[in-house]
């Protein structure tokens, strides 16, 4: 998760209530990725407070840094090492081909005043996944294509050097190529004041998303004006097409309750948008609340996300070590 902008209900729902509830499946590695951060521009200051408010949010959202790796990208000097030798790897024309790029300095209107590193960025996420030899990752949709790319780039590395892979005695696919995890009933939450729209920190209207640590007036403010249409509620999802605003609010109850959409229209189909508002401003007010009260006493608590942040960097270091010394041996770099 990047350390950018305010954290809202869309961190919270579409990856780390997921994260916390699979990080026991797994030997879990999360990262603050403060180098992706800044592929714009970034006041210092804000961005050491970005940072430690994203640990804060991890934590109190339920991962449990005894067993989970929680670290800053930064730390761990391996994640750009191996960006370099990717970038290397890479073709221009694959990165040539992300949406996000073109998405991203399109609404700018000049792809010129950007710096390089948006544009390269996908061989860094490539490296934040394989110096792990991570096998499975949770992303949202949005992030498909460039988990993709992860996977082309970790093939075309055991394609280029599938003979120096042999020679130095390691099985062929040296890099695992990664599976995303894809799941709960909300992968992407959607702004309350345009169910078309991602909710975003960079919005300019804050009554367009839940921010983690609104207090419980203001959750029920902005649901309380939460924009909608003028029709009861569906009885089943036939019934909220064409409707995205609609779609929005049920998929956000759906996924505080841990029911399905169609468990929530069952409940609730029929209803005016007001009755359910009104559920949904209690439900928010529950699950929310305490993540934001728990982010705030962490917060005030600097030295203990020094703590947690340092033991992470020092298990990512011990686990990506070893595989930056394969990578190096492989390529023929002396003295790996």
């Amino acid at each position: 998760m990047q350390p950018t902008g305010n954290l809202h209900i869309g961190n919270y729902l579409g990856a780390l209530k997921t994260w916390s509830q699979m990080q026991y499946d797994y030997e879990p590695i999360f990262c603050i990725v403060d180098h992706h951060a800044i592929t714009v521009y970034q006041e210092p200051k804000e961005l050491q407070k970005k940072i430690e408010d994203v640990a804060a949010l991890y934590v109190a959202a339920g991962i449990d840094p005894k067993h989970a790796s929680v670290f800053v990208q930064s730390t761990v000097p391996a994640h750009v090492e191996l960006a370099w030798v990717f970038t290397c790897v890479t073709p221009f024309g694959w990165l040539n081909r992300m949406t996000q790029f073109k998405a991203k300095t399109a609404k700018a209107g000049n792809a010129e005043s950007f710096g390089t590193g948006l544009f390269c960025y996908p061989t860094l996420m490539a490296a934040d996944i394989l110096t792990y030899h991570a096998t499975h990752v949770p992303v949202g949709e949005d992030q498909k294509q460039h988990l993709e790319l992860s996977r082309d780039i970790a093939q075309k590395f055991n394609n280029d050097f599938a003979d120096s892979i042999a020679n130095c005695g390691f099985k062929p696919e040296f890099f695992p190529l990664p599976e995303p995890l894809i799941t709960g009933p909300v992968p992407r939450v959607m702004s309350l004041r345009d169910g078309t729209k991602k909710m975003s920190s960079s919005d300019i209207s804050d009554m367009s998303r839940i921010n983690l640590t609104d207090t419980a007036d203001l959750i029920a403010q902005k649901i309380r004006k939460a924009k909608t249409d003028l029709d009861p509620l569906p009885s089943d999802e036939h019934g909220l097409e064409g409707r995205p605003e609609a779609t929005n609010l049920i998929d956000i109850y759906a996924g505080l309750s841990g029911q399905s959409r169609e468990a929530v229209l069952n409940e609730f189909g029929g209803s005016q948008f007001s009755q359910f508002k009104s559920f949904l401003s209690d439900l928010l007010v529950d699950k929310i609340s305490p993540i934001g009260e728990e982010m705030r006493r962490l917060i005030e608590d600097p030295a203990e996300i020094d703590r947690i942040l340092s033991h992470g960097a020092d298990r990512a270091r011990g686990i990506a070590a070893p595989i930056i010394a394969d990578t190096k041996q492989i390529m023929g770099f002396i003295g790996s």
